[in-house]
């Protein structure tokens, strides 16, 4: 998963991008960078690390320009290593051109064997540069062969592209994930997130469409719909669910709205639980604690207090690093929970190891009954489309019985909500439209050139 940012035709479009990453933290914390368009060249400064990491007011001063792009990332193609630090920067007979990319290609080592037999030579592992060599060997204007290269693309994909003179966004036909267009001050501002668009201040006007591309120059908007037939609307239900920040509006909706609805449903399915309090497991388990509590009537409490200087486990590039991180970022409060009976709520269980040490760390509180309630269904398979949930077999849900994660997680009663409870809050009632796969294993696009690249990597 990774979050772009991009601006055209405001005098601070570098300054800007920064604050616009800063917003989109949440969705990569790997490597961060931002390119500007200044008369005629473009200017770049990617690095590794959090947004505060790589940026100094002196790197901001070397990046002139009234139009930039902005990215951080996270690795779900390609290691984390600064090569793949992103956007990616490069000169063809366009000129020069840099690329964001939110999304995975599920067909991007095909592309490649494709282009490496025709002599291109590729300088990363990043499935984003398939993009890149495909506008570099086609004639035409940048919008012809952006779209060209759009239809020879599977998979996910929110793409900024950013040339001297103008400033491109696609999103790809199903609209896996989410790109929304503002206005600031004149200027045209496109983020992953309206979470971006509130920050630096600009007015929401839209999500960019499944489908469209939309070309900025000169201060106008021209929009295109260059696939003929539709697809059909996949948008990914776990942004929704876990990956979206609260504050941001997505596919149409509030994120802390729909999480607290995923809350109330779990309180319906398990009516009649019997429990002293309903504890989140902070920050993603929050909203559906309140809405449980709201629903149940069973009170709520934080008795687990997070660490705000330890970053999320769940991105982290390795287990090793995710179980460290994980036992300095939460702790539980003996004086609340001793002798009670909770409902634990989290968003998701993806391998469990992290949820056994909260657990765990309840019972030496003193817990005496711990109900886990989870406001997803099991995850069942992995994610092709850019979330990072990993191989089949490192998922617990797909090796093993709703009994066995019980017993594994130490916990009096498990429950996972219902794929169809899930859908419905997400959709406001209209569970159509929406991909589920990492809960069914039923992919909405081709995935064996993806499937192939996760076992060999």
């Amino acid at each position: 998963m990774c979050g772009i940012f991009g601006i055209s035709d405001h005098p601070e479009a570098a300054d800007l991008s920064y604050l616009g990453l800063f917003a989109l933290q949440h969705r990569g914390q790997e490597s961060a960078g931002i390119v500007t368009a200044h008369k005629g060249q473009l200017s770049s400064h990617v690095g590794m690390g959090l947004v505060s990491e790589v940026f100094t007011r002196q790197a901001l001063a070397c990046l002139p320009g009234r139009a930039a792009v902005g990215h951080v990332r996270y690795s779900t193609t390609g290691a984390s290593h600064i090569k793949n630090a992103q956007p990616l920067v490069f000169n063809c007979s366009h000129g020069p051109v840099a690329v964001a990319h939110n999304g995975n290609l599920t067909n991007a080592l095909e592309i490649r064997a494709r282009l490496e037999a025709k002599g291109a030579i590729f300088q990363s592992s990043t499935d984003s540069e398939a993009i890149v060599h495909l506008l570099a060997r086609r004639a035409g204007t940048i919008e012809e062969v952006l779209i060209d290269a759009l239809k020879q693309l599977e998979g996910s994909y929110c793409l900024l592209v950013l040339t001297p003179d103008k400033l491109i966004a696609a999103r790809d036909p199903h609209g896996f994930r989410p790109m929304t267009l503002g206005r600031l001050d004149g200027s045209y501002v496109v983020a992953s997130e309206t979470t971006a668009l509130n920050l630096v201040r600009a007015k929401t006007i839209r999500e960019i469409e499944p489908g469209e591309v939309v070309v900025i120059e000169a201060g106008n908007l021209r929009s295109f719909k260059p696939f003929k037939t539709p697809a059909e609307p996949a948008r990914c239900v776990f942004e929704q669910v876990y990956f979206a920040r609260p504050d941001s509006l997505l596919f149409g909706r509030n994120v802390q709205s729909v999480r607290r609805e995923l809350g109330r449903a779990l309180a319906r399915e398990m009516r009649g639980v019997k429990a002293d309090m309903v504890v989140p497991v902070p920050d993603s388990g929050l909203p559906a604690a309140l809405g449980f509590s709201d629903e149940s009537k069973i009170p709520f409490e934080m008795a687990l207090v997070r660490s705000h200087y330890v970053s999320r486990t769940f991105i982290r590039p390795t287990q090793e690093l995710r179980e460290v991180a994980a036992q300095l970022k939460l702790a539980p409060v003996p004086e609340v929970l001793r002798g009670r009976r909770i409902v634990l709520i989290d968003d998701s269980i993806v391998r469990g190891t992290t949820s056994r040490k909260i657990t765990r760390g309840l019972r030496e509180a003193g817990v005496k009954e711990i109900h886990m309630a989870i406001s997803s269904p099991p995850i069942m398979s992995p994610c092709y489309y850019g979330i990072d949930t990993p191989r089949s077999g490192e998922l617990i849900a797909n090796r093993h019985t709703l009994a066995e994660i019980g017993k594994f997680l130490e916990v009096d009663s498990l429950h996972y909500l219902s794929r169809e409870a899930m859908l419905a809050a997400a959709g406001g009632g209209d569970p159509a439209g929406f991909c589920s796969a990492c809960f069914t294993g039923a992919y909405p696009t081709p995935t064996s050139d993806y499937r192939k690249a996760m076992k060999n990597g």
